[in-house]
């Protein structure tokens, strides 16, 4: 086998190794229209105190990672939240809306780059948290149903919705 024969060959073994893989389903107007159609919004810079990130932390049990929020409010009160929360290695993008009295009202994965787990994606297993406010803690495998396989990324969307409740709940709804 020449030189070159070989390492063609030992990179094709490997290519199926590479994390190559990325799912792009909504871009940002996308899913800020299929979330709320026409309703007009506007972008509202948030940058978080420290003391609001540790509100948000005590209040959800979930660890705020960003002190900036990509969000916008809407007309009627609402706000059109884009953030991120890890897959198993990778980050997933997420939209959700969460409506003027702090029930989520829509969440969406945009991207998914994980190669394999994208079942997060599925409207029927991102129904689940459809009504959630932040009065409530979600758990993996007691309110919501987990999906062998992606595990990680179900738990941790699971925490992010805790998150962004709980954000809107400790923030947003005095902006």
């Amino acid at each position: 086998m020449s030189k070159y024969a070989a390492v063609l060959l030992g990179g094709l073994l490997l290519a199926p190794l590479s994390p190559a893989h990325a799912d792009v389903f909504f871009t940002l107007e996308q899913a800020r229209t299929k979330h709320w159609q026409e309703t007009p919004m506007v972008e509202v810079p948030i940058h978080f105190t420290e003391q609001q990130m540790d509100s948000i932390e005590d209040a959800s049990g979930t660890r705020v990672f960003n002190d900036k929020l990509k969000a916008w409010k809407t007309k009627t009160g609402g706000w059109f939240i884009v953030d991120q929360v890890i897959g198993k290695h990778e980050m997933i993008d997420m939209a959700v809306s969460i409506d003027s009295q702090g029930v989520v009202k829509a969440l969406d994965v945009m991207k998914y780059v994980e190669s394999y787990g994208d079942e997060v994606k599925h409207p029927k297993w991102l129904a689940q948290f459809t009504g959630v406010d932040g009065t409530q803690h979600l758990k993996l495998d007691h309110q919501i149903d987990n999906i062998s396989g992606a595990t990680l990324s179900c738990r941790h969307i699971t925490d992010g919705v805790n998150r962004w409740a709980h954000t809107w709940q400790q923030v947003l709804k005095n902006l």
